[in-house]
């Protein structure tokens, strides 16, 4: 199948590693030109050379897009690089070690908005005019099955349900300029260095308990697969679809 994604120019936020990494690569080997945004310019460099290894076209950027100064400068140095922009996949998130309602302080509360929530807006607010002027194009917000359901942070939950409304409201607001707007919601996804890697790592038993009795694969999720989804969201193939989240969960969310 032909995604119509050749010479197409994307940035993917929080894509030196885990999901937005295996985003980059995928939208990469589909010819699209790629920016990559993170914090660690070491880990963001690594990233890119193996892209570039295998002929990708990539440019980075170090910066944080949690504040809207960074959300601005990734999205300017990626129409910097490549001379404009079509795809935006806002992958920068996390649940920022915030606990239940009660116990969750006011800094957990802002650095959880911030960085699953304003993240996406300031990115979003920076790049529709460029998508805009270009004819349209796809934006991705990575949610989370704890945007459709309960989960254990308060402000994460908060964040990221609020992501799922903001998902649907910019769908509809963005139409008319061609663009269309769409999340992914992944379960638990396993990489090294990722959350899941490091509880798995300090109480083995009590994750592989989780694993048999949350998990109805029997197995953590991949970033691949939750890649593979993003990557068909942001082409010509998913031209109809927009407003949607679609969980890649493997089954383990519960909501309908």
């Amino acid at each position: 199948m032909d995604l119509e994604l050749a010479g197409k120019i994307a940035l993917v936020t929080g894509s030196s590693k885990g999901i937005g990494r295996a985003i980059a690569t995928g939208l990469a080997h589909e010819g699209v030109r790629v920016c990559l945004s993170a914090r660690g310019a070491d880990a963001l460099e690594e990233a890119a050379s193996a892209l570039r290894k295998h002929g990708a076209e990539v440019a980075t950027v170090v910066g944080d897009v949690a504040t809207s100064e960074g959300a601005a400068a990734a999205v300017d140095a990626a129409v910097s690089a490549f001379g404009g922009l079509d795809i935006l996949v806002n992958n920068v998130g996390g649940s920022a070690g915030a606990g239940p309602f009660d116990r969750a302080t006011e800094a957990q509360w802002t650095e959880a908005l911030n960085r699953n929530l304003m993240s996406a807006v300031w990115c979003s607010q920076r790049a529709v005019p460029v998508l805009r002027a270009r004819g349209g194009g796809s934006i991705v917000h990575i949610n989370s099955i704890c945007g459709r359901e309960y989960c254990q942070s308060a402000p994460y939950t908060a964040a990221k349900a609020g992501l799922t409304g903001l998902t649907k409201e910019m769908a509809i607001d963005l139409a008319r300029d061609r663009i269309r707007v769409n999340g992914v919601a992944p379960g638990s996804i396993l990489f090294p260095g990722g959350s899941w890697d490091r509880r798995q790592k300090a109480d083995p038993e009590r994750i592989a308990k989780m694993v048999r009795e949350e998990l109805p694969w029997g197995r953590f999720g991949t970033p691949e697969e939750v890649a593979d989804v993003v990557v068909f969201l942001c082409s010509a193939r998913a031209r109809w679809v927009t407003g949607a989240t679609l969980p890649v969960d493997g089954g383990q969310g519960r909501a309908f």
